[in-house]
């Protein structure tokens, strides 16, 4: 199999035309024509992704997040005076590696939508986007589930995602329809209102977007940008072997941690 075989498998189970127009999804550098000898699969395409996937013997990295949104000035080895993805395809390109990448268009897939419900043991009923048609694929996932309290939702939320989440909202509240959303809530804390969600399960937000929509009536759960995407790195695990890959040729980096807070390098 050639890279831009595996490129093109990965695009039809995770359409570009899926992806937002800003996003940079697919091939980001390499040859093409290249075979694919072993896959790397990482949530970031970062200048140390690129250095494990090396050390792991991987020509090819296939990551959630693109190495950049916007392409840098120039690509150098000066990891100080340009933004580090300048560095990091420089890298890639210096050792043969091939980055491949599948961002929004991925996260309007049915199998994100099931995987972060699956985490929570919730059943997701449609997207947050399109919460009217459940079959369309959309971002996010509005879900159903026993009722909890907020504070046993928090406590299912840092046990599934490893993290120590930022929470709006009363621990006692009782939470019976519930919201999830990798990443950056952006815009969509409107739609988690919209839907009915008691809670919006997400990466991160802004101090007054939680704080409006908890005044508002929906809880906010903040398990940081990575903890919340980190479960996609299994999903482009399972695609890349359905593209013909063997299970011996796949190797996963991570998970990523590249933040911490307190409470947690207490408990290690």
């Amino acid at each position: 199999m050639r890279v831009s075989d595996l490129n093109e498998y990965l695009l039809g189970r995770f359409p570009t035309d899926h992806a937002e127009p800003w996003d940079h999804v697919g091939l980001a550098c390499g040859v093409p024509c290249d075979p694919v000898d072993r896959v790397a699969v990482a949530l970031d395409a970062s200048d140390a992704s690129i250095k494990a996937a090396v050390k792991l013997g991987a020509n090819v990295l296939v990551t959630h997040h693109p190495v950049y949104i916007k392409a840098p000035d120039a690509f150098v080895s000066d990891g100080i005076s340009y933004p580090s993805s300048s560095l990091a395809i420089f890298h890639a390109i210096e050792r043969g590696m091939s980055v491949l990448s599948y961002h929004t268009n991925l996260d309007r897939s049915h199998e994100a939508r099931r995987v972060l419900a699956d985490k929570l043991g919730l059943r997701p009923v449609s997207s947050l986007e399109f919460p009217d048609d459940p079959e369309r694929c959309g971002l996010g996932s509005v879900c159903e589930g026993e009722p909890v309290s907020l504070d046993e939702l928090v406590t299912r939320c840092a046990l599934a995602f490893h993290t120590d989440p930022r929470v709006w909202g009363d621990p006692n509240r009782r939470i019976e329809r519930i919201a999830i959303l990798g990443g950056s809530l952006g815009d969509f804390g409107e739609a988690a209102l919209r839907c009915g969600a008691d809670v919006i399960v997400t990466g991160e937000a802004g101090y007054h977007v939680a704080q409006d929509l908890n005044a508002r009536g929906c809880d906010v759960i903040l398990l940081g940008h990575d903890r919340s995407e980190e479960p996609f790195t299994a999903i482009l695990m399972d695609a890349v072997h359905c593209a013909g890959i063997h299970k011996d040729r796949i190797c996963r980096i991570g998970p990523s941690r590249q933040w911490w807070t307190r409470t947690e390098q207490e408990q290690l």
